[in-house]
């Protein structure tokens, strides 16, 4: 972030900074029902919000609607917080911050996940850390082996927390010559192979009559039964049943 940066209409490079005394003064004054001092005070915290937001951010959500769940868990801490706790306001105010706002990120997801497979995502995610600090490529393979789960698991966990991402979302721009992903992209319902046999197919049904070209036209397009194509074209469904069988013999003599 800029040092200037305006967030839910605060302009944070303007934010207070209040000493520890300053706090541990207001605290004292906002418990004993002060509420000018317990606005101070949570405007004077602002900066320790501003600080996670950060380490929270996310591609699909705004800086502003983190920053506010943030402030949500600010006031929670100040409701909360003891005296005599006997600790920095800003050590138990933390952790509560960054609930309020994985709270937010978690249930503001369209895509709505499982505890268990978020909690299994982040171990993967530390796991790699851990493989990559050594200075080794942390392949599916490792992670799987240091966390003593199924490659799949792994390869599962980490798509259910991935983002979307746009098949148009830029990925190589050089020289104005962009290339998306979906540029990246293969369909392999038609590799050369399926094509050729698409082509092969394709001619031996022309090298069938016209009578069993209907037949299976009429069978395997349209999906009606034998009896029905019998009434159609104006013959028994023994012989609709010759034809087809015959139709279907020459194709596969053709095309093997």
């Amino acid at each position: 972030m800029q040092s200037r940066v305006i967030i839910c209409g605060v302009d944070t490079a303007g934010l207070p900074k209040l000493t520890q005394k300053e706090n541990e003064e207001l605290m004292k004054k906002l418990k004993a029902g002060d509420k000018a001092a317990r606005e101070k005070f949570i405007v004077g915290n602002m900066r320790l919000v501003l600080s996670l937001v950060k380490r929270f951010w996310a591609k699909n959500v705004g800086a502003d609607d983190v920053f506010q769940a943030g402030c949500v868990g600010l006031i929670k801490a100040i409701e909360n917080f003891d005296l005599s706790f006997n600790v920095k306001f800003s050590t138990y105010a933390v952790p509560m911050i960054v609930g309020e706002m994985k709270r937010f990120l978690r249930d503001g997801n369209s895509l709505r996940v499982s505890r268990s497979i978020r909690d299994t995502a982040y171990r993967i995610l530390k796991a790699r850390e851990k493989i990559e600090e050594r200075s080794e490529e942390a392949t599916i393979e490792k992670i799987a082996k240091e966390l003593d789960v199924k490659e799949r698991e792994v390869v599962y966990c980490l798509d259910a927390i991935s983002d979307p991402v746009s098949l148009y979302e830029p990925v190589y721009n050089k020289s104005g010559d962009t290339l998306q992903l979906m540029d990246q992209l293969c369909d392999e319902s038609q590799s050369d192979e399926i094509w050729t046999e698409h082509v092969a197919l394709r001619e031996a049904i022309a090298r069938l009559t016209d009578r069993e070209q209907k037949i299976l036209r009429l069978r395997y397009f349209e999906g009606k039964t034998q009896t029905e194509i019998s009434a159609e074209v104006g013959i028994s469904q023994a012989q609709v049943s010759r034809l087809e069988k015959n139709a279907l013999g020459s194709l596969k003599r053709e095309i093997s």
